[in-house]
């Protein structure tokens, strides 16, 4: 058998594999920026109950957790952010939740709920 007449193979066997492996390019972005999106969310969740255990301050603490997840894309906003129970009693839990939407990069698949929780003793 000459080259000549294996002259598209390389090609054809190109075409095949590309949007495979575009697939699989797009797929570990897409993973990557969800786990990014997930530790900054669990971090922002951490720092927000820390300030209300230490603080009893609903409203610093929805700062503190704003801050630390000012990177996410849209923003975390108060409506994002559930303190329960609302005011802090020495020994007892408070529990700091924040829901986020995460759209993908490519749009191919909807956007994913994401929650971020710390849990905290009062006071303490």
């Amino acid at each position: 058998m000459s080259k000549t007449s294996e002259r598209g193979a390389v090609a054809v066997e190109f075409a095949l594999l590309a949007p495979v492996l575009v697939m699989l390019l797009l797929g570990i972005m897409e993973f990557g920026r969800a786990y990014n999106a997930q530790i900054t969310l669990s971090s922002a969740a951490r720092d927000g109950v820390r300030v209300m255990a230490i603080a009893n301050s609903p409203v610093a603490a929805r700062t503190a957790a704003r801050n630390a997840a000012a990177t996410l894309n849209p923003a975390v906003t108060n409506a994002n952010i559930t303190i329960t129970p609302a005011t802090c009693a020495a020994g007892a839990q408070v529990t700091f939740t924040i829901t986020y939407s995460l759209s993908t990069m490519t749009g191919i698949a909807g956007p994913f709920a994401m929650e971020g929780r710390g849990v905290m003793l009062c006071g303490g």
